[in-house]
């Protein structure tokens, strides 16, 4: 054996203790997730929930109803928003790219605050405390989610035009963003006070929020589409060679750029329908996987998923902390987290 295939055998092995690591850290920040907040639950008491020993009631509606729906809900989210921004970044081959910079948070928020002013959504309150925006959640997600639909297929179609090039879908998501936050300013200009305090609230992105309801549909839609990504994780190395060597490799690049940009795009606009926007996981994560594990996408991919699982669940954690026992939406604090973290992989030309 060469040195060469020495080298490649011990940075494999090097990315699969790595990955496995991710991994296992997961469960316990998530143990930890459920035990901890504004009321504390033993550990004992989570084990005894989860096992259905028995246990005091308010602790298994705490883990039950509260904890446990929010925790499944970071994972998700994070795991969701990192793989698609991960991918978005391998087919347009910008490593400014994610979900949010090509507009769909932004047609979301304008999708979501049209239905919340025509539909009589508004602040219900009690003791000066938010509780929820006066409508059903469901309404509100079926708003964004068709904005998001219909500012997916029309930067589709326009790209269409063009060839479907990689900056001709950046700068018309950047037109678009322009656009649909210039509607959510018109929007919020013309709405009375109680109906801009639900805009505002609802474009909060919180995994509180989340139901056993959320948590089924977001795991329906994103093991397929995860699945998808990680089953063309050869094709995306080869269009980091660039389009004339991936289609001399027999890659269809057109196809796969097409189908990855779509199901990036639905997966993103479900999570922004149903928690609200969370910024910066699906641009930052993928920087600091590469840093950490390379560009393989075989490898890539799967510990994107993990970090961005990891990212949101401890960014939620401490969102719960922070004002305990008020509880600080977690965009705000990936928000925090993530403008400084970006700039640092930017400036040090380090991922980027």
């Amino acid at each position: 054996m060469n040195n060469l295939t020495k080298n490649y055998f011990r940075s494999t092995q090097g990315r699969v203790i790595l990955l496995f690591l991710a991994a296992v850290l997961l469960p316990v920040v998530l143990c930890v997730s459920i035990t901890v907040g504004a009321a504390a639950v033993p550990l004992r008491e989570t084990i005894a929930v989860f096992l259905g020993w028995g246990t005091e009631e308010r602790f298994a509606r705490i883990i039950m109803n509260i904890r446990l729906p929010q925790t499944l809900a970071a994972i998700l989210a994070g795991a969701g928003l990192a793989i698609s921004g991960a991918t978005m970044q391998s087919v347009l081959r910008n490593p400014l790219c994610s979900p949010f910079t090509l507009g769909i948070s932004s047609a979301a928020a304008f999708g979501a605050a049209l239905t919340l002013l025509f539909g009589g959504g508004k602040i219900v309150s009690q003791d000066n405390t938010l509780i929820h925006p006066g409508m059903p959640q469901s309404v509100i997600s079926l708003g964004a989610f068709f904005a998001c639909l219909l500012t997916s297929a029309a930067i589709f179609a326009l790209a269409q035009l063009r060839g479907s090039r990689s900056e001709t879908i950046i700068l018309l998501g950047v037109a678009f963003s322009s656009l649909f936050s210039a509607g959510l300013m018109f929007l919020q200009y013309f709405a009375d006070e109680s109906r801009l305090a639900a805009i505002v609230y609802w474009t909060f992105g919180d995994t509180a929020r989340a139901t056993w309801n959320t948590i089924l549909l977001l795991t329906i839609c994103i093991v397929p589409v995860s699945a998808y990504f990680l089953s063309q994780s050869w094709n995306y190395n080869a269009l980091v060679f660039g389009e004339e060597t991936a289609l001399g490799l027999g890659v269809p690049v057109r196809r796969v750029r097409i189908t990855t940009m779509i199901f990036s795009s639905l997966l993103t606009a479900l999570l922004v329908s149903l928690l609200g926007i969370i910024g910066f996981v699906g641009l930052v994560v993928p920087h600091l996987a590469r840093l950490c594990i390379g560009s393989d996408h075989r490898f890539l991919l799967p510990f994107s998923l993990v970090v961005g699982a990891l990212l949101l669940l401890t960014a939620d954690l401490f969102a719960r902390l922070i004002l305990a026992p008020r509880i600080l939406p977690v965009s705000i604090l990936t928000a925090f987290i993530g403008v400084p973290a970006f700039l640092s992989l930017l400036l040090g030309k380090r991922g980027i």
